[in-house]
């Protein structure tokens, strides 16, 4: 029997196709786990059972008749809300925006519908996506499911959506990433994100945090169904090079000829948790049996200088966005996100215009050291999901592994690789060339293929009592 809680959407969609469950049954399903799940959860901010229910049925009909449109048609997701909805309310996380409805809805929405998929509903965020600890002072924070004695951080920005999908409420779920906001939450709750480079797919009807640096992403239970979902919306240019690598004469070495970079754990730039210092050496064996070349190197950028221009980009984006109405004392801003937001005005032009000129440089050298290497791995987070009551809004961000990302415009997939001995998952990431989002799924599922921490999933029969 499929355990529709840790099933993938390939295996949803095997069901499908075999007549095992209908897609109103899928939907009434994962409807019931939000229903009894999420009031202690609260992935979601909202959850539109009528219109995933008629979306279910549509996609009933479609395929009784022999229509269906695709792999994904049928199957449940959920958005980060900060994607316009036609209709709905659009808060970014924001108790300020909880009444501004959407006048037109978001490409990757369309999309999505488009692909048959059935949406239900929108998931908690960071306000305006401007954090990565995954707090929210006034619509509150998500839970990480994985300790349900001690409030944990979800990961930012995106935290409903790593919550929703760790918790089996949604097999996936779109998130958006600027310094790391599909990738810090996939880590913190042990699910898979693929964070795509930029202009791969349209950000359009999404509220932007910074247009320099701003992709969309996808949180789900495996690399592939990462990639499926990617594939159905993309828009970006050229393919990105195969699914995976091209095959080799050993079944048993399928990565063989590729090389991987690895950093020297003397070289990280913070101190990194031992779970997480020994699951990321056990990942780097587990692709040396998979084939792979696996080198410790030096890479040619320093990750604190590209985390901090990063931040300078992110402010001084945010504040021209969201500087009209930050000061405005009627509206209720978290105070973490509105000091964020103000540090942009203090920005100088000169120092805003030399971190773009830094991004530009520090692209081109990525591109450059992709020639030498397939991919960098490195852990996703330096410690596991920290409880809540240690974070102060004033703390430096979680994203030093994953703003490096953003900033040299690599494509990015977090995957679990272990807990710690607290029962945390804890994950690595890997960092690849632009479009490379077919390569670097190919590489995450070959990692899958042998390994099932991407399977695991938290107990939640306390909460369901």
């Amino acid at each position: 029997m499929l355990d529709l809680t840790s099933a993938s959407l390939t295996a949803l969609a095997a069901g499908l196709a075999a007549g095992t469950f209908t897609s109103r049954q899928l939907a009434d399903h994962y409807l019931d786990r939000i229903r009894r799940l999420d009031g202690a959860l609260n992935a979601f901010v909202l959850v539109d059972e009528a219109g995933a229910r008629h979306l279910a049925e549509a996609a009933d009909r479609r395929r009784a008749a022999g229509y269906p449109l695709g792999p994904l048609d049928g199957l449940p997701i959920a958005v980060k809300d900060l994607c316009d909805i036609r209709g709905q309310v659009t808060t970014a996380g924001s108790h300020a925006w909880r009444e501004r409805v959407a006048q037109e809805t978001a490409p990757v929405v369309s999309r999505l519908v488009a692909a048959g998929m059935v949406l239900l509903g929108k998931t908690q965020m960071v306000e305006f996506a401007f954090g990565g600890w995954g707090t929210n002072p006034h619509l509150g924070t998500p839970l990480n499911p994985w300790d349900l004695a001690e409030p944990r951080i979800p990961g930012g920005s995106s935290s409903g959506s790593g919550v929703a999908v760790a918790a089996g409420l949604v097999p996936a779920a779109l998130g958006s990433d600027t310094g790391g906001s599909v990738r810090i939450p996939a880590t913190a709750n042990g699910v898979t994100g693929l964070k795509t480079s930029r202009g791969r797919i349209e950000a359009a009807g999404t509220i932007p945090l910074s247009p320099t640096l701003d992709t969309i992403g996808f949180l789900a239970r495996t690399a592939e169904d990462a990639l499926l979902l990617t594939e159905a919306v993309r828009t970006g240019a050229g393919q990105g090079g195969p699914v995976t690598p091209a095959p080799q004469a050993d079944p048993a070495r399928p990565l063989a000829g590729i090389r991987i970079a690895a950093l020297d754990p003397a070289d990280y730039p913070v101190p990194v948790h031992a779970d997480v210092r020994s699951a990321t050496v056990a990942a780097e064996e587990t692709f040396r049996a998979l084939g792979a070349s696996v080198e410790t190197v030096r890479v040619p950028f320093d990750f604190l200088r590209l985390m901090t221009a990063n931040g300078v980009i992110i402010a001084a984006e945010a504040y021209a966005y969201h500087g009209g109405q930050i000061d405005e004392p009627g509206l209720r801003f978290g105070e973490g996100v509105r000091t964020r937001v103000l540090s942009g005005r203090a920005i100088a032009a000169s120092d805003y215009l030399a971190a773009l000129a830094y991004h530009a440089e520090m692209q081109a050298l990525w591109r450059r050291w992709c020639g030498q290497y397939h991919a960098l791995l490195t852990p996703g987070l330096a410690d596991p999901a920290v409880p809540l009551s240690d974070v102060a809004e004033d703390m430096s961000s979680p994203a030093v592994f994953t703003r490096a990302g953003n900033f040299v415009d690599a494509t990015g997939l977090a995957l679990p690789a272990g807990f710690s001995q607290g029962g945390l998952p804890v994950g690595i990431q890997l960092l690849g060339a632009p479009a490379s989002e077919r390569f670097l799924a190919g590489l995450g599922s070959a990692f899958q293929r042998v390994t099932d921490w991407h399977l695991r999933t938290p107990d939640l029969r306390a909460l369901a009592a």
